[in-house]
């Protein structure tokens, strides 16, 4: 049976780590978080209508903490995001980035709060893509 491990970043409202937790209870599977160095200290608003457009706008990697977790040790990663500005959140790219999932099979989910269904799929996959 693979090993399975659920990494999430979840801001404000919590609404991705709910589901992460929900998941990982689900499947009994690891939970790790996904936390920025930088905490973003504005309200709810300020994030949504500013910094995060900004920010996926400009594919900013913010600097993240190492997981509790070391995803070399799973099979499976199911990484979960909010959709910021039709994208993936930015500490989701970071962990992207910095992390090697070669050969993990991923299995992706997101989050939306908005008032039109939008998905940052096409963009997560097309990190994936790179991965095989």
């Amino acid at each position: 049976m693979a090993k399975t491990l659920v990494v999430y970043y979840s801001q404000s409202r919590g609404n991705t780590k709910k589901i992460a937790q929900e998941i990982a209870s689900t499947l009994g599977a690891d939970l790790a978080a996904i936390d920025t160095v930088q905490p973003y200290n504005c309200s709810y608003d300020e994030l949504v209508y500013g910094l995060s457009k900004t920010e996926t706008q400009n594919k900013v990697c913010p600097p993240i903490k190492p997981l509790d977790k070391d995803p070399a040790y799973y099979d499976r990663i199911l990484l979960g995001t909010p959709t910021w500005w039709y994208t993936m959140a930015p500490a989701v790219r970071t962990f992207l980035t910095e992390t090697d999932l070669t050969g993990k099979e991923l299995v992706l989910f997101a989050t939306h709060g908005g008032d039109r269904q939008e998905t940052p799929m096409p963009t997560v996959t097309a990190w994936a893509e790179k991965l095989k």
